[in-house]
């Protein structure tokens, strides 16, 4: 069963009430956090008993000092903290498990812009195999970072593992519409299959920044023939796909993959919503996204 979070009210309630519930185990990924309700749920959890372990970047834009100081935070309070160590890939996957579940990969960070400002998604879900399958990837990445990553369910999407070529086989099976809402769709490789569709007469529309309903744009959502649904962290663009650890869910949940399309719509009535894709000059270089303000 997935449930799906959409308005910034219920955002920062729905993540405390999933660690309030934890009575074994939180793994926690984090890119940052500035929201002390989410901390101090994190120090209660270590008071009840609860072991309590977070991965957490090296590296965010104008975060060098506070990522320190959240480090050191989390340790105070009992939290088992371990920077991710790869040398070849940047941290930037954002999901929460407690106990056997349920489980929550988002695009937010932990932070009072994202429950507040922005237009992100938040899928749970008790599905045991999303479950075990982030059990398994947090493990990986936090006992052994330089290893490959063990075969997970098909619903998860692990960048840069399989991340390209999972979103490429979805985006050309679509036979009857695409709908992408994400600020940075500018990969070569992606635009040319999203022109190639457009031009078989699959209408592709895709929402970046808006201009009707005041949200910071941020979250990254992909619909496929009105079916299927694509919520994570992760970019239509060469750094998130090539470079980086990144994490997304795809669920067929008929009344998510609605609620969705209808969020889409309402969005996509307005003109102005609708990138130009095809006027886009892809970057000379693959642009640094971590270094972004709020990614």
């Amino acid at each position: 069963m997935d449930r799906l979070i959409l308005t910034p009210a219920a955002r920062r309630e729905a993540i405390l009430q999933l660690l309030r519930s934890a009575r074994e185990t939180i793994i926690l990924s984090m890119f940052r956090c500035d929201d002390f309700a989410v901390v101090d749920e994190v120090a209660a959890a270590v008071k009840r008993g609860v072991a309590v372990r977070v991965l957490i970047t090296l590296r965010a834009r104008g975060w060098r000092q506070k990522l320190r100081d959240l480090t050191a935070l989390l340790e105070s309070i009992g939290a088992d903290v371990r920077p991710y160590k790869n040398s070849l890939m940047k941290y930037h996957a954002k999901y929460i498990v407690v106990d056997d579940g349920p489980a929550l990969v988002t695009s937010l960070n932990f932070t009072r812009k994202c429950f507040e400002s922005t237009r992100d998604f938040l899928i749970f879900s008790d599905n045991p195999d999303i479950v075990a399958g982030l059990k398994t990837l947090f493990d990986n990445d936090y006992n052994a970072p330089d290893s490959a990553l063990p075969e997970i369910t098909y619903r998860l999407i692990v960048g840069p593992d399989h991340a390209r070529r999972r979103l490429t086989e979805l985006l050309e099976s679509a036979q009857k519409t695409i709908a992408v809402m994400d600020h940075r769709v500018t990969d070569p490789r992606i635009l040319a299959i999203l022109k190639e569709k457009q031009n078989k007469g699959v209408p592709v529309r895709v929402i970046g920044e808006t201009r009707t309903d005041g949200l910071i744009a941020h979250g990254r959502m992909i619909l496929i023939d009105q079916k299927t649904a694509i919520i994570g962290s992760i970019h239509l663009s060469p750094p998130s796909l090539d470079s980086r650890r990144e994490i997304a869910l795809v669920t067929e949940d008929a009344p998510i993959v609605t609620e969705l399309y209808d969020y889409f719509e309402n969005l996509a009535r307005h003109e102005a919503n609708i990138m130009n894709l095809w006027a886009i000059e892809p970057p000379a270089t693959q642009e640094d996204e971590d270094d972004e303000e709020e990614e």
